[in-house]
């Protein structure tokens, strides 16, 4: 492996997104097009190289002062535990300090990763979706 390569960009290959979102089985992966669009439209998109494989993302919106929210964070599997996802959110950290908070909604399995970034767990409140909009 290559020394990771960290790029601010939001143009990127259809197979390059499918790639890596399948690689976590993750279904968006299933519509490369639309992540296309999606990543172009993203304030921040900060992603992972080994020379030309994308092998990991993160993304956030935010509202231009108070708030942003972590949309997408993944790492490749065959890369995880090198600390890119880490390195990552301390990117994401760092554009937004000034910003009265940063938000993301972890799955239970990952609440230890966001933790250790330095992420609180709210005791009052828990994540909504609605995911179904055409059945």
């Amino acid at each position: 492996m290559a020394e990771i390569v960290y790029k601010e960009i939001h143009e990127f290959k259809k197979e390059d997104l499918q790639d890596l979102f399948l690689s976590v089985e993750w279904s968006s992966g299933h519509f490369p097009d639309k992540l296309q669009i999606a990543m172009r439209n993203f304030e921040t998109v900060i992603s992972a190289w080994d020379n030309e494989k994308l092998v990991g993302m993160i993304c956030a919106m935010d509202d231009g002062i108070m708030t942003a929210y972590i949309h997408y964070l993944l790492v490749n599997p065959e890369y995880q535990d090198k600390g890119i996802g880490k390195h990552l959110v301390n990117k994401v950290k760092d554009i937004y300090k000034d910003y009265l908070r940063i938000v993301v909604v972890g799955y239970d399995e990952e609440v230890g990763f966001y933790e250790n970034c330095g992420f609180e767990k709210a005791e009052d409140a828990s994540p909504l979706f609605i995911t179904d909009l055409w059945t």
